[in-house]
């Protein structure tokens, strides 16, 4: 009688099977591959480098602004020193910097090998370097970027971008050289600013009247030394720490998530395996 018992209790009691350990485990495996993988496409993109981008259109044979963006990407050096250079399969006689103030502004001019045609005038030289250097302790700090504007032209007819060397400066005296030309298909490691050109407008420029006079008046400017008195060259906030800020935010709730879907998947077995159910 008491044997008889002892096997129907155990028959009533449902114990799970050595497959069900293994779903569970897989699922738990890929709910964890799943957020793993997730953090690493969202940490992926944390890393910047200089880039060039336009206000507006930057329209083949036309002027444009554009504006040099420099983060800072090491912990313990501050940005002190960006030198652009600029193609010279594509010579541009109008370069025009705006001041930024605390940093001292240079622009270097070299002769052309073949003479280009600007306003109906022979152009013998054109910019071949700007270069920024931080006064003072105005560099660029940690966690911060600052952006160096330009207006340039008359952009060339024919091309579809512009590449511009460029070598980042750090006050511990490493520098960074971003000048790998683009790759199809493929980032450099060490990509240099590549200014995308668009289709000319009717008129046949690529920028406002303001824009081309100020281009207009960079022609004449061999070199442009500006030190500036106010600023820390440093900007309050950086979109940039915003984006990380987010990007971490993201990255905790995958992994909460996570958790929370491989908790409720074992505590349901657990409850399957701890019910007993009436043998017939």
């Amino acid at each position: 009688m008491n044997a008889s018992r002892t096997n129907t209790s155990r028959r009533g009691v449902s114990r799970p099977s050595t497959a069900g350990r293994t779903r569970t485990a897989r699922r738990v495996a890929v709910v964890g591959g799943v957020a793993a993988s997730a953090v690493v496409l969202l940490a992926g993109p944390a890393l910047a480098h200089v880039g060039v981008q336009p206000v507006g259109e930057a329209a083949k044979g036309g002027y444009a602004t554009v504006n040099f963006k420099v983060p800072n990407e090491r912990d313990d050096a501050s940005t002190v020193k960006l030198e652009v250079n600029f193609p010279t399969e594509h010579p541009l006689a109008s370069v025009s910097p705006q001041a930024v103030p605390g940093w001292k502004i240079v622009v270097t001019k070299s002769k052309l090998a073949k003479p280009i045609e600007l306003h109906g005038k022979q152009i013998t030289e054109a910019v071949s370097k700007v270069t920024w250097t931080a006064t003072g302790d105005n560099g660029v700090g940690p966690g911060y970027f600052q952006q160096f504007p330009l207006s340039i032209g008359q952009l060339p007819e024919d091309a579809d971008q512009l590449v511009f060397k460029t070598l980042q400066t750090y006050d511990n005296k490493k520098v960074v050289r971003w000048i790998d030309a683009p790759v199809e298909g493929a980032e450099p490691e060490s990509p240099a600013p590549v200014l995308a050109l668009t289709a000319a407008t009717e008129d046949g420029h690529g920028a406002a009247a303001g824009d081309k006079d100020d281009a207009k008046g960079g022609a004449d400017h061999a070199s442009d030394k500006s030190d500036g008195k106010d600023g820390d060259g440093e900007n309050a906030a950086s979109s940039d720490s915003g984006d990380g800020t987010a990007r971490a935010l993201g990255i905790v709730g995958i992994v909460i998530g996570a958790a929370g879907v491989a908790f409720g998947v074992l505590a349901g077995r657990r409850r399957t395996s701890s019910t007993g159910t009436p043998a017939s």
